[in-house]
Formats: structure tokens, sequence, C-alpha cells
């Protein structure tokens, strides 16, 4: 009997504008079986806002956690390596500093991925386990400098896509800059995100969505903060459905919360406290504007996305 196709093993470092992480994994007929993952906070778009380019810090920190996925990856003997970078990096007129940097120092190839790319890999990842069906779906993608906003049906192209700049990062630096925030300043953070996305995307294609998934840091945050995650469980997460109140309750406690306070919480990862008023409210007004009651989290995104990718 001839012996069945090999699994592609292929690693995915995703260096966005709040963390870098790494996914290794093996891919065989479409299908994605998950060997190791790691998240770092590395802040990456620390005051790209201001400033259009990368911080020294930052890109050290970055090259810091790359240095230990390197080792990962090595022990994992993958045969394929995808390295993407999206928001910061697109933004930062330094950027080639940071791949240059990381072919030198770590042999990886760095691609600044554009944000018709980043839609379709991150609406792959979070739909590519799902039967092909006509539901109008959202993929909701917070990341540190932009929020991607995709919609489609499951086993099919993305019809529309848009990044926008409401990032967690970004509307952190604009907004909040006393501790606990003010609730004036949340509030005109989360005025300046519903107007962002009204003008993005339009009504009848907001008003289309009739179910969402919600993806990456924020979403999984809330979802172990909703349960009381301690430690954080991504099997507890992964298809947590998140309801609009339950958001808006949190956002209201974490908004007066100090910060010390919020990295002690259980459920969500100290290194996220800094961003996640930010990052809650850019959800909240993310399901009004699409008129969601509730939003389904997934631990499959854009990493799952690039591998599934690389591997068919």
């Amino acid at each position: 009997m001839p012996a069945g196709p090999v699994p592609t093993r292929v690693a995915v470092i995703d260096i966005g504008t709040n963390s870098t992480r790494l996914l290794v994994a093996e891919v065989e007929n479409g299908a994605l079986t998950e060997l190791e993952r790691h998240t770092t906070i590395t802040r990456l778009g620390q005051g790209v806002d201001a400033t259009g380019r990368l911080a020294d810090e930052a890109i050290e920190r970055v090259l810091a956690a790359v240095a230990g996925y390197r080792q990962a990856i090595d022990r994992q003997q993958v045969t394929e390596t995808v390295a993407i970078a999206t928001s910061a990096m697109r933004d930062a007129a330094n950027g080639d500093e940071l791949r240059r940097e990381l072919r030198e120092r770590h042999g990886v190839e760095a691609r600044t991925i554009s944000g018709e790319e980043e839609a379709r890999l991150t609406f792959l990842g979070a739909t590519g386990a799902r039967p092909p069906s006509s539901t109008r779906t959202l993929v909701i993608d917070i990341g540190g400098g932009s929020t991607e906003l995709v919609l489609g049906a499951p086993g099919t192209a993305p019809d529309f896509h848009v990044s926008t700049q409401a990032g967690s990062v970004r509307q952190t630096e604009r907004h909040l800059k006393e501790d606990p925030p003010a609730q004036q300043h949340v509030a005109d953070l989360a005025l300046e995100v519903q107007l962002i996305v009204e003008r993005a995307v339009p009504e009848d294609v907001r008003h289309s969505a009739t179910t969402g998934i919600a993806v990456a840091g924020t979403a999984t945050s809330l979802a172990a903060i909703d349960q009381e995650l301690e430690p954080y469980d991504p099997l507890m997460v992964h298809g947590y459905v998140l309801e609009l109140g339950a958001c808006e309750r949190m956002l209201a406690m974490l908004a007066t919360l100090p910060l010390e306070d919020r990295r002690a919480l259980p459920g969500l990862h100290p290194d996220r406290a800094p961003t996640i008023v930010a990052g809650a409210a850019i959800l909240v007004e993310v399901m009004r504007s699409f008129v969601l009651d509730q939003v389904e989290t997934s631990e499959a995104d854009i990493l799952h996305g690039a591998a599934l990718a690389a591997g068919s």
C-alpha cells in the first residue's frame, strides 16, 4: 500500500504591534494540528503613531523574542518558516532595519503583508476548521495598531475587508494617559472608534453580518476574564460566547481599575493590562456598529491562516 502524504511542519512568526507570536503546526489535507504556540508582549508599536518610527528598545524586544522562537523552530525540525509583520511595520519608516536584523541575527525573513492579505489569512484562520456555509460572518481582529474587519462566508474568500486605525496600543497612546483613565477619555476613545468603523464600513455591509468571530488577545483576554480563568485555559476560551452586555460590563470595570489592579485580574495576562481598556472599548464599538449581540471567541487567527496557506 503506498504511503500517504507526509504532513508539512510549518512555523509561523507573527510580528504584531503589541505582541510577537509563534505557532508550530503540522498541516495535512487542509487540516492543522498545533504542536507549539507562544506569545510575547513586545510592544513594537510603542510610539509609532506619534513618531512614525520603531523605537530602538521595541526592536530589541522583538529580536529577543524571536531568538527564543528560533530555538523552538530548530527543535521542532520545521520544514518551512513564515514570518509576517503587520500594522506597526507597515506604518514605520524604519521597518527595514528590523527586517535586516531578523535576517542577520536569526535567519528569519520577515515579510510585511498588505491589509488585504492580512484580512484573507485572518479569515482563513478563524473559519478554516468550519464547514462551508452561507452564513455572513464577521471576523474581528483587534491588534495593537489596527483592527481588521473581515466579512464573508466560511469556505470561501472574504468579500469585504478593511484595516482600520482602531488599534489597542494606538488608541491607548492617543486617549488614555491617566491611571486609571478618566471616564471622559474612555468616552472620547469610544467615540473615535465608532466614527472610524462607521466611516470605513458602509451601513448595509455592517447590517449584513449575522454572526461574529473575535480573534486575538483582546477577545481571548475578555473571554478569560469573563470566566475568571486562573490559569488561562485556551480550551475554555476557544468557542466561548462573549455577550455584548458582558463586554460592556467588563469595559466599565476595567476602566475604573488602576494598572496594577488590572495586572492582577484572573484571566488577564499582566502584560496586556496597559491596553485592555482600549481593546475592550474597540470590541464593544464594533459589536454595536455591526448590531451583534454576541461574538464567538476563537484561538485560531492569522497564525493558523498563514500556516494553512504555507502548508497547502
